[in-house]
């Protein structure tokens, strides 16, 4: 009986293509499409319940970062109602935090800081309000994160600061989509319910 070579051949040939490629497209599924902008530097400060908090206590955890003050008069109040959203999205995940630092740490104790955590509704305990040198914290944001932050004695409430949020992976890496054109948007718009819609979206593709 003739062998039909040619068939086995090709069968021989889907199956070795097979085995290479499965991995690879199960692999590029599971990860999320999107950029990552950079690592997060090392820090150490201190959180609403006194505690010091560094890099470690994010280990494995998807975290958002965001600049702000307690007696900010303009943004702030919107950044934080949104915050809350992203807060109440994954409230009883513990995989997912949030890190809020204050730029104006000399008024921003940790009692100020639970204060204000307690008035605003901040119950999630993965969500650190943080304090500290104002150096090191001005160097986090405008170094770290290259989110702009600075001194301006001349505005109300004497600090300048970003509107972004910045969303760090499980690995410490500042993650971001893309936009139409294929270019990351970098940070999220922590003014609008359309980059918190976003954010709460790419969250749970890292997840």
């Amino acid at each position: 009986m003739k062998k039909n070579y040619s068939y086995i051949g090709i069968s021989f040939i889907i199956l070795v293509f097979g085995i290479w490629a499965v991995p690879k497209i199960i692999n590029t599924l599971s990860k999320p499409d999107l950029d990552t902008i950079g690592s997060v530097p090392q820090f150490s400060f201190t959180d609403q319940n006194g505690k010091t908090i560094t890099n470690y206590d994010f280990k494995d955890k998807i975290y958002v970062v965001e600049f702000f003050f307690t007696t900010c008069p303009s943004i702030c109040p919107i950044m934080t109602e949104n915050m809350l959203k992203i807060q109440n999205e994954f409230l009883g995940n513990p995989k997912v935090g949030i890190a809020s630092f204050s730029i104006d740490p000399e008024y921003d104790t940790p009692q100020v800081l639970k204060e204000y955590a307690q008035n605003k509704g901040i119950t999630k305990p993965q969500w650190h309000l943080l304090t500290g040198p104002k150096e090191e914290i001005f160097k986090l944001a405008n170094e770290g994160f290259n989110l702009y932050v600075g001194e301006a004695p001349e505005v109300e409430g004497g600090f300048e600061h970003s509107g972004f949020f910045a969303l760090v992976d499980q690995e410490g890496n500042i993650r971001s989509r893309k936009d139409e054109n294929g270019n990351p948007i970098i940070y999220y718009d922590g003014l609008e319910d359309k980059g918190i819609q976003m954010l709460k979206e790419d969250i749970k593709k890292l997840l």
